[in-house]
């Protein structure tokens, strides 16, 4: 049985970096889905691609895949820039302000 372990991506239909902090391992699909004929829905015989573990650290979901024995691929997260201005959003209200403000 085959896993991988990653840290998710934020949505792009989010702007903040909510269920992005946790590890998931998920397992790889072990035969091929199937188009019902009668209805037309994609199905699987493979229960196991509908698991998802969350966990907290890197490392506990290496140990959890070791401990079951379950051969996992871990996938690094890329590190993003902070998006944070100097002076930030609020700079924009302050009633000091150094220069003038114009739409």
């Amino acid at each position: 049985m085959r896993a991988r372990i990653y840290q998710p991506a934020k949505t792009a239909m989010q702007s903040g970096t909510a269920k992005t902090r946790q590890w998931v391992l998920e397992y790889a699909a072990d035969s091929a889905r199937e188009v019902d004929p009668l209805m037309g829905w994609t199905s699987s015989t493979d229960t196991q691609s509908q698991v998802r573990l969350r966990f907290d650290s890197k490392e506990a979901a290496l140990a959890y895949a070791h401990d079951k024995g379950i051969e996992a691929v871990v996938t690094e997260p890329k590190s993003r820039k902070p998006v944070i201005r100097a002076r930030g959003y609020g700079e924009n209200f302050v009633p000091n302000r150094r220069q003038v403000w114009t739409h």
